[in-house]
This record gives C-alpha cells, sequence and structure tokens, in this order.
C-alpha cells in the first residue's frame, strides 16, 4: 500500500454475512425501476420493430442458429458428460468470452461436463472469441452459437441436458461504451439475465446459479476496502447500475422461486486472453506501436489505481463459488423453501497506481511509454477500486496468489506470442 494516497487508507471492514434484503419500498421502488429500463429499452427500441443493424450484433443470434436434430444434440450432450466421479453439468454464458474461456477449460479439465454459450457479438474484434473458441474445442468444450435472450434456445439446451449448475458470465462489458450504446446494456445485463433466470426456475430440476456481479456496483463510494455490506445504491455508470439491478433481480427470484445465487463482484480483472478494451491490453499495443498513452488522475493530482486479479485467481474464486452452491429448492416454478443468496468480492486486495502498471509494462515490454497524463473524465471511471475479501476467504477458501508483476509477465509473453509472433493484427 506504500504507493497509495492517504485517502486510501484502509478501515477494519466488518465480518458479517452481506445482508441482501431490502425494506418492501425499496424493493418496490427498484422493481419498478428496472422494468421501466427493460421496457424503454428493450420492448420501445426502435430497432425491435424492424431488422437489427449490422453494428448491433447483441441480438444477431435470436433464432438465427441451427439447433436442432440429433448431430446438435449428439455434441451438446457430448460436451456435457459428466468425467469424474463428483462432477457437476454447467452451462456457460459468454464462454467465448475472457472469463468464460478461462472458466470452461478449468472445468472441462476435472472432469466437469461443460456447455457454451455465447452470441459472438462486436463489441471488441471478433476473431479473438473464435480464437477462444477453439482452444475451447480443442478442450472439449462446445460451444453453442446463441444469445440467451433467445428463448427457445435456452429452453431447448435444458431439455437436452439436466444442467445442475449455471455459469453465467454473459453481459455487455465495459464502462465507457454505456454512452454510444446505452440498449445494449440493458437487453444483455438485465433483460439477458432476468430471460436466464425465467427459464431457470421453470427447469426440473432447477440449476445453482453462479453468476458475474462487478465491483463498479461500490460507485462512488469513498471508503475502502470496499465490503459486501457496504451501500452499491451510488453506481457511476449505466454499466454499474445494470450490474446492481441484477443483484437486486437475483434476490427477487431467490426469495420468489427458490433458486440458489452467487454473486461474484469482480475487479479488474486480466491475463492471457484477456479482452483489448482493458488499459493493461491496449497499454500493450501502443507501447509497442510508439504510440502516446493516457495516464489518468484525479482531482487535485489524486492517484487512479485499481485491484488488478489475476485470470487464474478469478477461475479458483469461481469454481469455489459452484463447488459450494447449495441446491436450488424450487420445482416447475415453484418454490419450496428457503434458497440459498450469496455475494462475494472477488479482488487481490492490492491496489495499484495505474503509472505503476505502465511502468511494470516497460520493464516487461523493454519499451519506453510515451505518457500523456489527462483528468480522470466524466464517463463512469471511477478513482480507485479495493476489495475486501475476508467473506470469499473465509466461506470460499478464495486466496488470490499472482502479484501484479507476475501476473503482467504471463499476459505479456501471451501478447508477444499471438498478435506479434502469431503474424495477428490487434485492433
Amino acid at each position: 500500500m506504500k504507493h497509495i494516497d492517504a485517502k486510501f487508507k484502509m478501515e477494519k471492514p466488518p465480518y458479517n454475512r452481506p445482508r441482501l434484503h431490502h425494506s418492501l419500498p425499496k424493493l418496490i421502488f427498484w422493481s419498478l425501476l428496472f422494468v421501466g429500463l427493460i421496457f424503454l429499452f428493450f420492448f420501445r427500441s426502435p430497432n425491435t420493430t424492424s431488422s437489427p443493424l449490422p453494428s448491433d450484433l447483441s441480438r444477431r443470434s435470436l433464432r438465427t442458429s441451427s439447433y436442432g436434430g440429433p448431430n446438435f444434440e449428439n455434441r451438446v450432450r457430448d460436451s456435457a458428460k459428466i468425467r469424474s466421479s463428483n462432477g457437476i453439468s454447467v452451462l456457460v454464458t459468454g464462454a467465448a468470452g475472457f472469463v468464460g474461456c478461462h472458466v470452461s477449460l478449468a472445468l472441462k479439465g476435472r472432469g466437469d461436463g461443460v456447455v457454451g454459450l455465447d452470441n459472438f457479438n462486436d463489441y471488441y474484434d471478433q476473431s479473438l472469441k473464435r480464437a477462444r473458441q477453439a482452444l475451447l474445442d480443442q478442450g472439449g468444450v462446445h460451444v453453442v452459437d446463441g444469445d440467451i435472450n433467445d428463448v427457445v434456445l435456452l429452453e431447448r439446451l435444458f431439455e437436452v441436458v439436466r444442467f445442475t449448475h449455471v455459469m453465467h458470465l454473459a453481459a455487455q462489458a465495459g464502462v465507457r461504451y454505456a454512452m454510444v450504446n446505452p440498449g445494449s446494456y440493458v437487453r444483455s445485463n438485465i433483460a439477458g439475465f432476468v430471460n436466464l433466470l425465467e427459464v431457470c426456475k421453470n427447469a426440473n430440476p432447477q440449476p445453482a446459479i453462479v453468476w458475474a456481479s462487478s465491483s463498479s456496483v461500490y460507485g462512488l463510494n469513498t471508503k475502502v476496502p470496499f465490503s459486501e455490506r457496504d451501500r452499491t445504491d451510488q453506481p457511476a455508470s449505466l454499466y454499474a447500475a445494470t450490474k446492481k439491478a441484477g443483484e437486486e433481480i437475483a434476490h427477487t427470484y431467490n426469495h420468489i422461486y427458490g433458486l440458489s445465487l452467487t454473486g461474484l463482484r469482480f475487479f479488474t480483472v486480466y491475463g492471457p486472453w484477456g479482452r483489448p478494451d482493458m488499459a493493461y491490453f491496449f497499454f500493450t499495443r501502443d507501447i509497442l506501436k510508439g504510440k502516446s498513452i493516457p495516464i489518468f488522475e484525479a482531482p487535485n493530482h489524486g492517484t487512479v489505481a485499481r485491484d488488478f486479479t489475476f485470470i487464474e485467481d478469478i477461475v479458483n474464486g469461481c469454481l469455489a463459488a459452484l463447488d459450494t452452491s447449495e441446491k436450488s429448492t424450487g420445482s416447475g416454478g415453484k418454490k419450496k423453501g428457503p434458497a440459498q443468496l450469496r455475494v462475494y468480492n472477488l479482488g487481490n486486495t492490492s491496489p495499484v497506481p495505474v503509472s505503476e502498471l505502465v511502468s511494470i509494462l516497460e520493464k516487461l515490454l523493454k519499451v519506453k511509454a510515451k505518457r500523456s497524463v489527462l483528468k480522470l473524465p466524466r464517463n463512469g471511471d471511477v478513482q480507485f477500486t479495493h476489495a475486501n475479501i475476508s467473506l470469499a476467504q473465509r466461506e470460499l477458501g478464495y486466496k488470490p496468489r499472482t502479484d501484479l508483476r507476475s501476473g503482467l509477465k504471463k499476459f505479456v509473453e501471451w501478447y508477444l506470442s499471438y498478435f506479434v509472433d502469431g503474424k495477428k493484427s490487434a485492433q
């Protein structure tokens, strides 16, 4: 913590289980707000009455993929086949994404049955997603090209396989893109999540669900480190608001239908096969190309820092959440008893200034960066993130093991192999 300003001073965190229950008026308010957002962006969007624009592929796969017949069913069943004595059968949404790819391979590697689902939208370079898909295919994981808003597809998958668990990682990511395409966040992060929960609640048996929330739900909080018991009603971006909405929706489906739900608040995940829109990724690209990179600072020259968490540590947390998930208690959409409801921070507990991130990359790449110091823009980015992981440590056995320098070394080795030695062009 010696690199962090005094304002990052840690306060002793509370260690009680997070309280997810809210007063009735507050629950009604949030519910009405979410329903209104869904209606405004999902049902009233001009694009819903005509063909989607080519640039908006978040709904591209709706009822356009071929998912029927013996070949489809055999591939799905084979991928979902459990090969260990105590294995589970998992549907991983967003499987061709950064975290989804790593989690799917880890599950398959230990003998679990895994079926992936991804709509391969164009938020960033699709060739990277297809490369991850090829990696998954080599590992024995079949990824269905489809969308979580496609009810028929989801129902068909649950007819073919009786999934014991769902690892829900499909989402529209990115804080800044929400200012360009807000509807995509509501369609994916809210409407898509509701659609998935609707299918899961009607499944028999109902699966246990682990899903990706975000550290962004802490929004404008100034108390650090962020604890699961801290307030999360001050989002700084639409992305954060949709993730907060997801947590409230999870509470509702747990309360009404008995779905077992575990939310994971990820803190700045990085590593090989990562997302090109993340700072560590495009800093690497631009440093190698000799381009200037932006180093943001808060008002009064305040430090901007992030709790960078290596992908392997996140994967371990995801698997631990799956392994400790209790069974859902509903059947056929009817609740038969109280069900598990949890939320955990998955971070590294060691915030690092972005300027230090750049210094580490300079040494690993052996190239001096051209730095451009800019004011932190009002686009939803926050000054710092810092996770209190005591709850995850105690209940999941979660323990991050990779420091930023070691993790970036692994990322740079992959980046040079994939984009330089592999002669691919980084977008």
